[in-house]
């Protein structure tokens, strides 16, 4: 399994930010509806959102946010329309991790990789400027995709391009460019990409966890970060 992989070869990813993700002014983030902050919160307005992630992370003397992998989530109920049919049950099962800091901040590569595609998913609530590097471990093919960027940044690269391990190749993006959202990196792992260029789902079905965690691994097992 891609997991045991990953696990393998802990010691040599790069960090994905140029932050210590195990510092003290780290804490997770909780979006689930167990957090009545955010379950009673009107998120669709960004701004109001964005003010509600900066207090969550003073309520905690915190400046990055994590968490968020197999997290059943209710903030996407901002944009319903997002996820398809609204009389289909509702997608709220996050498959990657967020880090919730500031725009800017430069995005590097774990390991050496190839760009595999690039894509503006600017839907309110999507992902907006998204990366999907490709890579290849014991002659394991797998991905790792990067959501919510610079769009003029990301609009630099080209598939094929070669990335260096610890290469900065994007940076985290502002709202509204972000698929307006506050600014965060959303990082998924994934083990095949079943046909798709651009995107991949971030979210799925609660009842779907099993398959999903199996296609989509822990990020963490690369972030390697102790608050998740």
């Amino acid at each position: 399994m891609l997991a045991d992989l990953l696990e393998r070869h802990q010691h040599e990813f790069h960090p994905v930010l140029p932050v210590d993700l195990n510092a003290a002014d780290v804490a997770r983030l909780d979006f689930t509806a167990n957090n009545p902050v955010v379950r009673d919160a009107d998120l669709r307005d960004t701004a109001a959102f964005e003010t509600l992630v900066t207090q969550l992370l003073a309520d905690q003397n915190a400046h990055i946010g994590v968490g968020g992998y197999l997290e059943n989530r209710v903030i996407y109920r901002r944009s319903p329309g997002l996820f398809g049919d609204p009389a289909v049950p509702a997608r709220s099962l996050h498959l990657g991790v967020d880090v919730w800091l500031r725009a800017g901040t430069p995005v590097l590569a774990p390991l050496d990789a190839t760009v595999h595609s690039v894509q503006d998913n600017d839907n309110f609530g999507d992902y907006g400027p998204t990366v999907i590097l490709q890579h290849t471990l014991e002659d394991t093919t797998f991905y790792t995709l990067y959501g919510h960027l610079s769009r003029r940044e990301t609009a630099l690269l080209r598939p094929g391009m070669a990335i260096e391990k610890g290469q900065t190749f994007t940076e985290v993006g502002p709202a509204p460019e972000n698929g307006d959202w506050p600014p965060h990196l959303h990082f998924q792992v994934i083990a095949d990409l079943q046909g798709r260029s651009g995107d991949f789902p971030g979210v799925a079905l609660p009842e779907e966890r099993e398959q999903w965690a199996a296609l989509c691994p822990n990020p963490n097992l690369i972030l390697q970060s102790r608050w998740l």
